[in-house]
């Protein structure tokens, strides 16, 4: 079970365009969605943030909701100022602890493949993130994919490979390749032999056509 992030929070009277004056105030404002009607909160900015640093969208949020007791929450959709990088306004998700839910996990490639390691190109990822379903205590944000399995340029690594933590399930296709190997460093050499190749040629007509100029000069004289 993770640790959850815990916050403290109140209940906001304010709305529409007054929410400036919180802001001014160094308060922000947001709303919890969930099981219940919708609740307006706000909370300081600065311990807000340091939260969502820690937080993401991936980690449990324990709200101490000032007269309503405790909640807890996914960060689901954070609004900042297009020109300042400000936190505008955040809703939350509350979410059932004994519920399953979905979210999207991001694919990390760690460790090197064979063909990598002798030096004849890169693993890839083919997909940034796969679809996964747990309770909201066992969720994470990340996934790793282990590029050591690729053993020869042509193997590949399948959705059904990738190693999860206990109570965690991909639900996105098992057959779906996520990594292979590309022979990125020899389509390079392979465009610089061609390069080399096309400004030779065209050097070697630059001496001759030089050559013939100096021949006819030589005649005339």
């Amino acid at each position: 079970m993770s640790e959850h992030i815990k916050i403290a929070a109140e209940p906001r009277q304010i709305t529409g365009k007054q929410v400036k004056q919180l802001r001014r105030d160094g308060l922000i404002p947001a709303v919890i969605y969930g099981r219940q009607e919708p609740v307006n909160i706000q909370l300081d900015n600065l311990v807000l943030r340091r939260v969502l640093r820690e937080a993401g969208g991936s980690h449990l949020i324990d709200i101490d909701l000032a007269g309503s007791g405790m909640c807890t929450v996914l960060a689901r959709e954070i609004q900042l100022h297009p020109t300042r990088g400000d936190l505008v306004h955040i809703d939350f998700v509350e979410v059932d602890l004994k519920v399953k839910l979905t979210a999207d996990a991001s694919l990390v490639l760690v460790g090197e493949s064979a063909p990598q390691a002798d030096g004849l190109g890169s693993t890839m990822l083919m997909v940034q993130s796969v679809q996964i379903e747990c309770l909201p205590d066992d969720l994470v944000s990340e996934i790793e994919v282990d590029a050591s399995k690729i053993a020869s340029p042509e193997d590949v690594i399948y959705v059904s490979e990738l190693a999860v933590p206990q109570g965690v399930a991909i639900l996105t296709d098992p057959e779906m390749v996520v990594a292979k190997f590309e022979y990125v460093r020899l389509e390079t050499e392979a465009e610089e032999v061609e390069e080399e190749l096309l400004f030779g040629e065209a050097a070697d007509e630059v001496e001759v056509i030089g050559r013939s100029k100096e021949e006819g000069e030589e005649e005339n004289k």
